[in-house]
């Protein structure tokens, strides 16, 4: 029982900083700090990446209607949505180099820099990046103002930037995110294509993890994972629905002083505290 109890929290932490531009990432690495699963280092890796799942459906449940490409004609047979179609097309476009980056040194890079220094840094960092993104984009007036709008260039552009994101600490949402807001892109429209660009990574990135460990799960292990999945789902709801409404007026820049802050916090800990 409180194995569950620690995985419904950890769904919580995921369901909260997966959408929201502060890096899941470093949030987890605090709350494993004071809050370890008993379980294997293997099976927390996984589970970490499975909990995704439940985030990601959350996408999927609030905006089927926008993600499903097939409807049904008056008259009968399938309508075949093609601005939908289109923007699938785009978001597979703006996956390819994050993907090939994943694949080519995805390993290398959680061996080597997902430590608690690198983690900060990049909270800080691309903390510092938003508040300049942000400073800079007043008064301008966005290029995109809807997701339909989104061009191919500009859909590659943002897939350059969630690259940044290998980087742990970085946040895939976040990179992807200043990367729009950089090319022009509205909030709003930054935000969406975003959690649509997050659809086919996190399911790839949770499948890969799944078919590498193996689906040998004990039944408590089966119940932790569960747990984990359905609360991660249930807050994703509230949070994105809540991050969508926010961004309608205002901007990124409490997330970038969130982000300064808690990379000092993380600092403070592991290099001084923790010692």
């Amino acid at each position: 029982m409180l194995e569950i109890l620690k995985s419904i929290f950890l769904g919580i932490v995921e369901g909260i900083t997966e959408w929201l531009p502060v890096s899941s990432t470093g949030h987890l690495l605090l709350v494993d700090e004071f809050l370890r699963l008993d379980a294997s280092e293997e099976f927390k890796n996984v589970f970490l990446y499975v909990i995704q799942l439940g985030a990601i459906l959350a996408v999927v449940f609030l905006f089927w209607n926008q993600l499903w490409p097939f409807g049904r004609k008056p008259e009968g047979g399938i309508l075949v949505k093609k601005k939908t179609v289109s923007l699938w097309l785009k978001v597979v476009a703006a996956c390819v180099p994050g993907a090939l980056a994943a694949v080519l040194l995805g390993d290398w890079i959680d061996a080597h820099f997902e430590t608690p220094t690198v983690i900060a840094a990049a909270l800080i960092v691309y903390g510092v990046g938003f508040l300049i993104v942000e400073r800079w984009n007043r008064g301008r007036k966005p290029r995109v103002g809807k997701v339909e709008e989104i061009s191919y260039p500009t859909a590659l552009g943002i897939g350059l930037f969630q690259v940044l994101s290998i980087i742990p600490g970085t946040s895939r949402s976040g990179a992807c995110i200043i990367g729009a807001l950089i090319l022009g892109v509205a909030r709003p429209a930054a935000a969406r294509f975003t959690f649509q660009m997050a659809v086919p990574v996190m399911f790839g990135m949770s499948a890969l993890k799944l078919m590498k460990y193996g689906f040998h799960f004990s039944g408590s292990e089966l119940g932790i994972l569960l747990a984990g999945t359905v609360v991660a789902f249930l807050v994703s709801m509230v949070v994105i629905r809540g991050l969508m409404n926010y961004i309608r007026k205002h901007g990124f820049e409490v997330f970038g002083w969130y982000r300064i802050a808690l990379g000092i916090v993380i600092l403070v800990y592991f290099l001084i505290l923790a010692k």
